[in-house]
């Protein structure tokens, strides 16, 4: 038996006005005149954002959903070479402080995130690495301000692999040195669906103590003849052994045969029960994030469909028991 939380990324299908990702983009703030004005501007977006967010929990809550991923977008140009003087925190301590008061008093609800694709740490260019590391110390900082640990809270694909895989996983571990314990500590990795298979992916994570967020429908559209997941699925579990938190893994379907690799707006629940079956009993826990188009509504059609099958214990709105 073991237990099955399930998640969805960063927006509400079910709550509206509620997008955590409001934007701005820079040619938007170079066109306002007052530089001061615009940075207050981003301020309110960047509050709005967060106070979306924990619109989003409490929602969750009413759901019982225990785990969520925030949204990277949280903070728009946060990282913008042309505002390096903006001091964005202490403009929105206040609605970081509610989201943290609100994971005080749920101290079962599991956020972490996810940045973008542009997050690439096996770059032999230096300044590319420099913004990628940049970039994950503002996730760190407000995992920090909302009152969490950030270990294992970011998770991160491997990276480029430059038309050549084993160099860049090379160049992977070489980076690694160079970069601060703190951030080190944050980061898990996901096995991709164009570049880095579920076993190269291993390799890095076995060698730098990194725990693997199995992606299925990656493995499912990128993986070699000679790869079987069920086989390595006691490796991926031990990746997470010195971790405070339960495993994690991701959960989307294809579109459809000719897109494969794009995400479907639900999760076909079949192919679900088809992983949980060759898992269950492994493991006491498994976090699962889904990665469909619909987010919560996704998740609210999957615990219904899941309610037919018998092997299936539905505990609440947003966790169930695989026997």
């Amino acid at each position: 038996m073991t237990l099955i939380r399930l998640g969805y990324v960063a927006m509400s299908t079910h709550v509206p006005n509620c997008s955590p990702s409001q934007t701005m983009t820079y040619s938007q703030f170079s066109k306002i005149k007052d530089k001061e004005a615009a940075i207050r501007k981003l301020e309110r977006i960047s509050a709005s954002n967060l106070q979306n967010c924990w619109r989003l929990l409490i929602h969750n809550t009413a759901y019982d959903i225990q785990f969520f991923r925030l949204s990277s977008k949280l903070i728009p140009l946060v990282n913008h070479p042309e505002i390096p003087e903006w001091d964005y925190l202490d403009p929105i301590a206040d609605e970081l402080n509610k989201i943290k008061e609100f994971l005080v008093s749920h101290p079962g609800v599991r956020v972490d995130f996810h940045p973008d694709h542009f997050i690439i740490l096996n770059s032999s260019n230096i300044d590319i690495l420099k913004t990628s590391l940049k970039t994950l110390k503002m996730h760190y900082m407000i995992l920090k301000k909302i009152g969490l640990d950030p270990e294992h809270r970011c998770v991160l694909h491997v990276g480029g692999g430059y038309g050549e895989n084993e160099q860049a996983l090379e160049q992977f571990i070489h980076n690694w040195g160079i970069i601060p314990e703190s951030l080190q500590r944050m980061i898990i990795l996901e096995n991709d669906d164009t570049t880095f298979t579920l076993s190269e992916t291993l390799y890095l994570c076995e060698k730098l103590g990194i725990p693997l967020v199995f992606d299925y429908h990656h493995y499912l559209a990128h993986h070699t003849k000679d790869e079987n997941w069920i086989e390595d699925w006691s490796r991926i579990l031990n990746t997470w052994h010195h971790s405070k938190l339960p495993p994690k893994m991701h959960i989307s379907s294809p579109r459809n045969e000719k897109e494969f690799r794009a995400h479907a707006d639900f999760v076909d629940v079949n192919m679900f029960m088809d992983f949980l079956q060759h898992i269950k009993g492994s493991l006491p826990q498994l976090d699962c994030m889904i990665e469909a188009k619909q987010k919560d509504g996704a998740l609210f059609q999957l615990i219904e469909q899941l309610k037919d099958f018998p092997e299936i214990e539905i505990i609440d709105g947003g966790s169930f028991y695989i026997h």
